[in-house]
Formats: C-alpha cells, sequence, structure tokens
C-alpha cells in the first residue's frame, strides 16, 4: 500500500515480538509492591501499543488485538450487516444476487478471525486473572515467553 511506511518490510516481525516481551518483562523487573508503579505500567502500556501496530502492519487491516471492546463492536455491526441482508431476502439465500453473496462471504470470512479472537480475549483474561491473583505481577511472565518464543522462531525459521 503507498500510504504505509514499510522499512525492513515484514522481516521486523520477529523482532518486534521479541521487544514485545523485552518490554513485558521489564515491567515485571521495575515493578514494586511498595510504591508507584508507574514505569511499570508504561512499559505494559508500550508493549500493548507495540504489538496492536505490529498486527496491524502485518494484516494489512485494522485488527485490534489488545483490546476486546473493538473486537465486540465488529462481531456486532458484522453480524447485523448479514441478518440484514438475509432479512430483506426473507432468509432465502436463493434470492440473495452476486453482490449480496459476495458481502456475506466477506463478511463471514471476518467473522471467522473475530470470533476465534474474541474467545482467546476470553480465555485470556480468565487465565491472566487466575495467574495474577495466584503470583502478582509475575503472571506477564506467561505472555512474555509466548511473544518471546513465537518472535525468535519467526527470526529464525523466516526465509
Amino acid at each position: 500500500d503507498k500510504n504505509q511506511v514499510h522499512i525492513g518490510g515484514k522481516a521486523l516481525y520477529g523482532a518486534a515480538l521479541v521487544g514485545n516481551a523485552v518490554l513485558l518483562l521489564g515491567a515485571v523487573a521495575v515493578y514494586d509492591e511498595t510504591r508507584d508503579n508507574l514505569l511499570s505500567a508504561c512499559l505494559t502500556a508500550v508493549a500493548c501499543g507495540l504489538q496492536n501496530a505490529m498486527c496491524t502492519s502485518h494484516f494489512g487491516a485494522v485488527v485490534r488485538t489488545t483490546h476486546v471492546t473493538g473486537t465486540l463492536t465488529d462481531i456486532g455491526s458484522t453480524t447485523g450487516r448479514m441478518a440484514m441482508i438475509f432479512l430483506r431476502k426473507r432468509c432465502r439465500i436463493a434470492r440473495l444476487n452476486v453482490l449480496e453473496r459476495a458481502e456475506i462471504g466477506v463478511d463471514a470470512r471476518k467473522l471467522l478471525v473475530l470470533g476465534p479472537m474474541w474467545v482467546a480475549f476470553f480465555v485470556g483474561t480468565v487465565v491472566g486473572a487466575f495467574l495474577q491473583s495466584h503470583v502478582s505481577v509475575y503472571a506477564l511472565v506467561l505472555p512474555a515467553a509466548f511473544t518471546l518464543s513465537v518472535g525468535l522462531a519467526y527470526m529464525l525459521l523466516r526465509q
């Protein structure tokens, strides 16, 4: 796309994932229960921003990967758009014209991305809440280890 800045192409995604892990581990390292943890919170926020920027750039579309509200809005509007097309045709697929079939197909593929992503958000919040209640800030080590592993694998296996 002519409106995007490409520095190093997709070669830097592994480095971005490793950077994300370093930021999360840094947030754990500077955390102190006895005082204000602004630096820890800022490092975690930067990690979230880096992840969103990387995923948006990688997939070529706005896919918000660090907050669930946008995903639920997208699921609702996409489902509503599909429902209106079907309701206008009295729920008979045979009555859909070529354009409507194409719109339904695109929306269905979009839901195949958004649905599992929302489930992952839900599972992640449950697991994260459980871990945080048991190990406090060290719960961030799990997503840091995952992104570090994926980032290193991407850098080593990318051709």
